[in-house]
């Protein structure tokens, strides 16, 4: 069973590995093209929001038929060919073309997401969710640098050129498909004997979803929507830097979150509620330093960012499995994901909005008030049994 978990965690994560490339490379540099075409910081929040949005709230549509349907790999697969979104950015000779691109990449993500999440839960049960989220999150986190590391080098030595920077992206397309359509095959078998077994053999056979499930799902909503997106950190460095140096700044956000997230993993495994707490109380500081402006102190607020994405994409999906029946888990995901994606279209429309009027005092203390009670919600919760 050990070693079926692992194959797992391995086979998804190059799956992602790939996706990655593909959707973090051009998110590295999306602000940075959004404001070479035109668009405003507002514009720039409010994208990034409603991409976040409407990638974490289909979810709840897409878990909920995924769970109904079993249809688990029919999403999982559609979810990651819709990535051809990305490369076709190349094309766009206008801010709102592009957004449009910006959020069919986005739309996939959701379509994707709670089927592989469930997936990974099912299989993966018995190494511990924090260690296998954490493990798939450090997986997935190598394509995180090689994307924005990719573009960094192309953009150096093409002047900028952002219509090769796009397409370019075609080869790692091409490659996930590759191994997505291996890995399909490998194991589709096997994860439906283990859905079915799973939901015969768990306890909890109520198909409500608890009390503390929905205290920390709008404990998440709130620590989100505190929590300034990377997209306006993007932006501000923008403001005051070269493209590429954005890119490579991008890069260093998701090499942080790649060594984070395992390591959280672990330490949620095996210490709890208490884990989540980390990232909720440095969701504060981000801000802090953004709009101190200077180059160093947005690099600081990149690197804290990195920090906490990290954990929230581990240990926050790790709690979900943890609070949730199988039978319900695709729909728990889908639920939690949209409050998750909700708070960060609210989080870039308010900060894009403050940034542009240079309101820096009050979305400080409009991001400090957001965590503490976030803490306090999460705080409020029974610790959830740790597998």
């Amino acid at each position: 069973m050990k070693k079926l978990a692992y194959i797992g965690i391995i086979s998804f994560g190059l799956v992602s590995m790939f996706g990655d490339i593909i959707y973090e490379g051009a998110r590295s540099v999306v602000p940075t093209y959004l404001e070479y075409l035109g668009a405003t910081a507002v514009i720039v929040g409010i994208a990034a929001g409603l991409g976040e949005f409407i990638g974490y709230a289909l979810r709840l549509i897409s878990g909920y038929i995924a769970d109904v349907k079993k249809s688990y790999w029919a999403f999982a697969i559609l979810g990651y060919v819709l990535l051809i979104s990305i490369p076709l950015l190349a094309f766009a000779g206008h801010w709102m073309i592009a957004v449009v691109l910006i959020l069919i990449e986005r739309t996939a993500k959701a379509l994707r997401s709670p089927a592989r999440d469930t997936l990974l839960s099912v299989i993966t049960k018995g190494v511990g969710t924090g260690k296998a989220f954490g493990f798939h999150e450090l997986m997935d986190q190598i394509g995180a640098v090689g994307g924005p590391a990719i573009i960094a080098i192309i953009l150096f030595y093409t002047g900028n050129n952002y219509f090769y920077a796009f397409i370019a992206l075609l080869v790692p397309y091409f490659m996930m498909v590759a191994v997505l359509a291996t890995v399909y095959f490998k194991l589709k078998a096997k994860t439906y004997d283990l859905l079915k077994a799973s939901s015969l053999s768990d306890k909890r056979k109520s198909q409500r979803l608890t009390k503390e499930f929905k205290i920390y799902t709008l404990a998440v909503l709130l620590n989100t929507a505190g929590l300034i997106h990377v997209s306006i950190i993007l932006y501000s460095a923008t403001l005051i830097t070269l493209p590429y140096i954005v890119v490579l700044l991008y890069l260093i956000l998701q090499a942080v979150d790649a060594f984070v997230a395992p390591m959280s993993g672990i330490l949620y495994d095996k210490y709890g509620k208490s884990v989540l707490m980390v990232p909720f109380a440095l969701s504060v500081l981000p801000a802090i330093f953004t709009f101190t402006g200077s180059f160093i102190s947005i690099a600081i607020a990149a690197i804290l960012f990195g920090a906490i994405l990290g954990m929230q994409e581990s240990i926050y999906r790790a709690a979900i499995s943890d609070m949730t029946a199988v039978q319900k888990r695709g729909t728990a995901y889908g639920i939690f994901n949209t409050a998750y994606g909700g708070g960060f279209l609210i989080s870039g429309t308010i900060f894009g909005f403050l940034f542009d009027y240079r309101l820096f005092i009050v979305a400080i203390i409009y991001s400090i008030v957001l965590q503490v009670i976030a803490l306090m919600l999460l705080y409020s919760i029974k610790p959830p049994t740790t597998t």
